[in-house]
């Protein structure tokens, strides 16, 4: 036992040692409930693109990749040091471990999440666009070709204020409503026109 823990408290093993320890603590907390993972996917999903690990919570692949890592280095370490002729070399040995682990972890870590990304497709992001054909209040004294600003409710009941421009000399003031028509994406603002909503089909006679 004395001898395990001096080869995970050693180098190279201690540094994965402090990630997984890391990585039990988060999941302690997710599991009493005083954290949640989503939160910690929605700021590390670049991340996790990077690593190629598909749209798999990052918070699953981080926690094996580490436990990989970890087992890896100790069992390493443990198996190839007694064979080492010298402090030298099994100095070098373990530096390479530390290189080699991650490495073969993260190819262990993808061949095991890959059944899981049938559970996590990959979806779309929001994107602008996906205001076009929605109408929106006013909020500037004017639009023009120049200048404007519009409130917008997403799908989702989310708002935003976005910039629109007009052709032509239509009155939209503020607290007026139009419809988004068209996006520009050099100039990053949409394109506007007056909306009567008592001519929306939608709407109850």
């Amino acid at each position: 036992m004395s001898a395990f823990l001096a080869v995970a408290a050693g180098f190279p093993t201690v540094l994965f040692t402090s990630a997984l320890v890391v990585v039990v603590a988060f999941w302690l907390l997710v599991a009493v409930g005083a954290a949640e993972s989503h939160g910690f996917d929605a700021h590390a999903h670049l991340h996790a693109s990077a690593l190629k690990f598909g749209a798999v919570p990052v918070t699953v692949p981080f926690s094996l990749l580490m436990a990989f890592a970890w087992f890896l280095s100790l069992s390493a370490t443990v198996l190839l040091d007694p064979l080492m002729p010298s402090d030298l070399v099994r100095g070098l040995t373990r530096f390479a471990i530390l290189l080699a682990a991650p490495l073969l972890a993260w190819r262990l870590t993808r061949l095991v999440i890959r059944p899981l990304h049938r559970l996590f497709p990959d979806e779309r992001g929001p994107s602008r666009l996906d205001f076009v054909g929605l109408t929106c209040t006013i909020r500037t004294g004017r639009v023009d070709a120049g200048f404007g600003q519009a409130e917008v409710a997403a799908a989702d009941g989310s708002t935003a204020v976005v910039q629109v421009r007009q052709h032509g000399g239509d009155a939209l003031g503020s607290g007026s409503t139009g419809l988004l028509y068209a996006y520009d994406e050099s100039g990053e603002f949409f394109w506007v026109a007056p909306y009567d909503t008592a001519l929306d089909p939608r709407r109850s006679p």
